[in-house]
């Protein structure tokens, strides 16, 4: 049966789960006369002062370009994958990030979170930020500019640290908008908005959606998601194969369900202190001008599932644990050794070259060196950064380390959650289950990429993170 409220959306199994897909595309002649209306140039006399153009696809919208006289905008048409509170999150988000921190962000000029309209779907629209993606600048830029860059996106961080209706952070886990603090008029955390909560049938799960007072309450509503998702597979299973995956999958759900309340409390009160945070903050999220400085700060709402199994949630108060991570653009394998260029194999860079500002085509120049050299000194320079990062945030936030030793387990155990929930790696996520039961922290990143040999559960190669983690593990009984 069709669901209403989400007219316009259905939903395709590509073999990695559901996969949204517009039933009819927003005409641009509507988009244009919404784009007009607003700008205030509605008159027929403003007809050719307006111009409109199809600009990309993301997981669930569709961006215009919108050239007026009266500047350049972006239109950005959402599919209704959680009605109203996905395009009222993120203007709200927007609305006081601009307001309350200096991160550049798109000014909002209008919105219409419902369907109610000519264009048929919800819709923002937002002021165009200058740049490009930093994607497309960083073989360029020099290791001192990405410095700046990276103690630039520390600041942020700080920023939204104190950023909320308390004026340090919010209390509660879940996306802005909901409502507004009677006495400051900033938006307090509402239900979430995730994809792990709404892709496909999940939308309809009878599952709490927030907001949740504690990170325990809102993992175990991930939980609960995951497993009544692999009880319906099992019953359903056609096969061997898709019998034992839904077996092996609830039973590392069910195991990450028996630790929960020895990871998180249980009861917290008053509840949990949250920030906002930006989960998806990428090189393609963050834009720079030809020098390499920020400009502006895109994709808080980019709402997508990752291959690597983690998830990217829709800007929205989390955790002060979350928040204790590095930025996405800074995540990769340890390298504490700059690669030297000599040493790799040459190859011809033919087509691959491309321009930076030529932002239809995703190849970027190689130099005529193989990829393995840009995947090695990328971890290198992430290597490097994120001291970069952590010496930025201990100047701006007094205890930073701390933060991040007693959030490691943590970060850990939603890693855990998220890759569970789309099926990655689970005989390697229950070895880590197992350890932390046996009171051993591994690092969950460590014990992904070699596993545990069942001989030597503490193999040399795994490393432990943190003396935070450490305790929390000796606590678990």
């Amino acid at each position: 049966m069709r669901d209403a409220s989400r007219d316009g959306l259905a939903w395709d199994d590509n073999g990695l789960g559901p996969e949204p897909r517009w039933i009819r595309d927003p005409d641009i002649r509507a988009v244009a006369r919404v784009c007009r209306r607003h700008l205030g140039m509605a008159d027929a006399a403003s007809e050719d002062s307006l111009d409109v153009f199809f600009h990309g696809d993301g997981a669930f919208n569709k961006l215009y370009r919108v050239n007026s006289i009266h500047g350049h905008f972006m239109m950005r048409v959402s599919l209704p994958v959680d009605p109203r509170n996905k395009t009222r999150g993120e203007a709200a988000t927007l609305q006081l990030v601009r307001r309350k921190t200096d991160i550049p962000v798109p000014d909002v000029v209008a919105f219409d979170d419902s369907r109610s309209n000519e264009i048929g779907y919800e819709w923002l629209l937002m002021d165009r930020m200058p740049g490009v993606p930093a994607h497309y600048r960083w073989r360029k830029m020099s290791m001192a500019q990405k410095e700046t860059l990276t103690a630039r996106v520390a600041a942020f961080q700080a920023q939204l640290f104190r950023c909320g209706n308390l004026g340090d952070g919010f209390r509660s886990i879940g996306a802005l908008g909901a409502g507004l603090d009677s006495e400051n008029g900033i938006p307090e955390p509402g239900p979430i908005v995730s994809s792990f909560f709404f892709s496909g049938p999940r939308y309809h799960y009878p599952v709490p959606r927030g907001p949740f007072s504690s990170s325990h309450d809102w993992l175990r509503a991930q939980l609960n998601i995951i497993i009544k998702e692999h009880t319906t597979a099992l019953a359903e299973a056609k096969n061997d194969d898709d019998r034992e995956y839904a077996e092996s999958a609830l039973r590392v759900a069910r195991k990450l369900l028996r630790i929960l309340h020895k990871v998180f409390p249980a009861i917290v009160h008053p509840p949990e202190r949250t920030v906002v945070w930006h989960d998806d903050l990428s090189l393609r999220n963050i834009m720079v001008d030809n020098k390499g400085g920020v400009t502006a700060v895109i994709g808080w709402y980019a709402t997508l599932l990752l291959l690597s199994g983690m998830l990217t949630e829709c800007a929205t108060t989390m955790p002060r644990w979350v928040a204790s991570q590095a930025p996405e653009f800074l995540r990769g394998a340890v390298r504490e050794t700059r690669p030297d260029r000599n040493c790799y194999t040459d190859v011809d860079n033919g087509s691959n070259a491309s321009c930076a500002d030529d932002l239809d085509d995703d190849s970027l120049d190689n130099e005529g060196k193989t990829e393995l050299y840009w995947i090695h000194l990328m971890e290198y320079e992430q290597t490097q950064l994120r001291k970069v990062y952590a010496a930025r945030m201990r100047q701006l936030r007094p205890g930073w380390d701390m933060e991040v030793e007693e959030g490691a387990l943590k970060v850990d155990f939603l890693g855990a959650v998220s890759r569970c929930g789309s099926g990655f790696y689970l005989r390697r996520i229950e070895q880590w289950v197992d350890a932390v039961e046996r009171k051993e922290y591994l690092s969950l990143m460590e014990v992904l990429r070699v596993g545990i040999k069942k001989e030597n559960s503490n193999i040399a190669g795994l490393k432990t993170t943190s003396s935070g983690a450490l305790t929390l593990v000796s606590r678990l009984s």
